[in-house]
């Protein structure tokens, strides 16, 4: 009896770990992909800053500040080339022009978002997108993703109540956007460490991003089970680039293709809520 009692007061006294770790440790098993892509990117951001001729401290502190992928590169090319400032700032605009449709796509899933909301728009790259769109919208499917497996991470606990899940749903989401970041600077980092030291050749290595970006979209794809919301927006880009002259179609090709996209996922949200599906349990393209 004694040794029962001694037992069971043990078992009571080992520690628990916090719910905010188990959180952050699916967040970043949710976010390995990214991990791996992001490793590779930022180090070969870092060694083009360095190869250009910049401090490694400006590669840093792009990371950390600008975090804009392709428009990091951009922006190297730009001031190397001597390119008037209007003129940069106007590509960039079009270049990043499609986070203007992933920001209204996301406003269901960041409305409650709290104080994670304006770090949530800041960090909300082509990557962090794909992760997180694939979430179901806030209140969808009882108390939100509490207790939901969602890419092999599980996210809270079944006997969470609505308002728990939900605070535990928006940690996930801010640890998902802060990990990711922190990939993209961590590899900055290894880039410019590797290119005071060792001589790099960087031909091919910008399409790297895009396969990164195509890899994510194939796994939403199978994810969600619906093609055409995908394949629409890249046969519009695609015809884009021939019907628009000049530099125009590498510039807007893409925004278009983005604009019918946003287009597309609304009408099959809207449909499979006419039809009373549950846009929450995998029917949605987002």
């Amino acid at each position: 009896m004694g040794r029962a009692s001694t037992d069971m007061t043990s078992t009571d006294r080992a520690p628990r770990i916090p719910l905010w770790y188990k959180t952050l440790a699916a967040a970043f098993r949710y976010s390995i992909p990214v991990l791996l892509g992001y490793l590779a990117l930022g180090a070969a951001f870092g060694l083009v800053v360095v190869e250009t001729g910049y401090p490694w401290y400006l590669a840093v502190a792009t990371s950390l500040v600008m975090y804009a992928g392709a428009g990091q590169f951009m922006a190297v090319g730009f001031f190397a080339a001597g390119t008037p400032l209007a003129w940069a700032v106007l590509l960039e605009f079009v270049v990043n022009a499609r986070h203007m449709a992933y920001g209204i796509s996301m406003l269901r899933r960041y409305r409650d978002a709290g104080v994670f909301k304006p770090y949530l728009i800041f960090a909300l790259s082509d990557e962090s997108f794909a992760l997180l769109s694939s979430l179901p919208p806030p209140g969808i499917g009882g108390a939100g993703i509490g207790g939901a497996g969602i890419g092999g991470a599980r996210i809270g606990g079944a006997g969470m109540a609505g308002e728990a899940a939900e605070k535990d749903r928006r940690r996930f989401m801010f640890f998902v956007s802060l990990l990711n970041q922190l990939y993209w600077n961590g590899g900055t980092l290894l880039g410019v460490l590797a290119g005071a030291f060792i001589p790099w050749n960087l031909d091919g290595i910008g399409f790297a991003l895009s396969a990164l970006f195509i890899v994510l979209m194939i796994e939403q794809i199978i994810r969600v089970k619906k093609a055409l919301p995908f394949v629409i927006p890249g046969i519009i880009a695609a015809a884009a680039v021939f019907v628009l002259p000049g530099e125009l179609s590498s510039r807007f090709s893409l925004l278009a293709g983005m604009i019918i996209s946003l287009g597309v996922v609304q009408l099959f949200e809207s449909r499979g809520s006419a039809e009373g599906k549950d846009p929450g349990n995998g029917e949605s393209p987002c």
